[in-house]
């Protein structure tokens, strides 16, 4: 008997360690603060709440062109290799910078696994963008969505959302899924209503029909369209906007939800305020109201 405890013990110290390793490198791969966006005139920041306090399938991703890459040195290439398009394509990164904002079902540590597997193609996907494009297109993300299609559970489903932000206060962004922008007007002093936008499924959860191994993915439910960036110019001077996933979205106490009234009210509260003190206002709002019930991600956009 207790050579059988001693087996369970050892075990289960063995599985801790494996664990304690994980939450290791799933804290590594989280976006730090000095990689928050930097544009003149815009002021960005975002966290994640994660309901286990630890890690879960909720994950940001900041992409500031200047200050991740050398667009000098990329720029000179592009120029002495007679790629003139590319050039000027990456001329325009100096002014603007990316945010990913993902969610995947489920808020356990081992989902932070898929988050961090997004992280990484992410990210060497945007170095073969600014190489062959010089700007990030949609086929970046066609290519996600067939190598997470082939290597994920159907069971698991990954929203995102990724958008650029110009200095001129511009969103880019493609929508897989994800809940859309919200825009606090300080003209208006309250949530201005968004033209609807086109969304796409959720990532790997659909191949693509125009991808060239089709005929390697097939799929009894069909083939997703291509995707297509939508466009916002709502952003004028005070305004501020958020990126955030559902677990903010479905936020609720009892029947009663957060969202929107609620964020309206602190939003209103906090017009005049930084991007941090904003989001730091709404957290601690937003635990007071209830306790959380999944992950919880936003980034605060603020246009000075």
């Amino acid at each position: 008997m207790e050579d059988i405890l001693g087996d369970i013990k050892s075990s289960v110290r063995q599985l801790t360690g494996e664990l304690e390793n994980f939450q290791d490198i799933a804290r590594y791969i989280k976006p730090l603060a000095g990689e928050l966006p930097k544009l003149p005139g815009l002021d960005v920041y975002g966290d994640t709440i994660p309901l286990n306090a630890i890690v879960g399938g909720d994950h940001i991703l900041y992409v500031d062109f200047s200050r991740r890459y050398d667009l000098d040195a990329r720029i000179a290439q592009a120029k002495k290799e007679g790629r003139g398009q590319v050039a000027r394509n990456l001329e325009t990164c100096r002014h603007r910078a990316g945010i990913a904002i993902a969610d995947v079902s489920g808020h356990q540590i081992t989902d932070a696994l898929l988050a961090a597997m997004l992280h990484q193609a992410f990210l060497l996907g945007v170095i073969y963008e600014l190489d062959y494009h010089g700007t990030v297109t949609e086929q970046l993300f066609e290519n996600l969505n067939t190598r997470f299609y082939n290597s994920s559970s159907v069971s698991k489903f990954l929203t995102m959302l990724y958008g650029e932000i110009d200095e001129d206060g511009t969103f880019r962004f493609l929508s897989a899924a994800h809940p859309p922008p919200v825009i606090f007007s300080r003209k208006f002093q309250k949530i201005v209503e968004v033209p609807k936008q086109r969304t796409f499924p959720p990532i790997g959860t659909l191949p693509s029909g125009q991808d060239i191994d089709r005929r390697n993915n097939r799929s009894v439910l069909g083939y997703k369209d291509p995707y297509r960036l939508n466009e916002l110019d709502l952003i004028g001077s005070g305004d501020t906007m958020l990126l955030y996933t559902d677990g903010l979205l479905e936020h609720m106490k009892g029947e009663v939800c957060y969202f929107p009234g609620r964020l309206e009210e602190i939003l209103h509260k906090t017009k005049e305020e930084s991007a941090q003190e904003i989001f730091d206002a709404i957290r601690e709002d937003m635990l007071d109201f209830a306790r959380p019930e999944d992950d919880i991600s936003f980034v605060v956009i603020k246009r000075n």
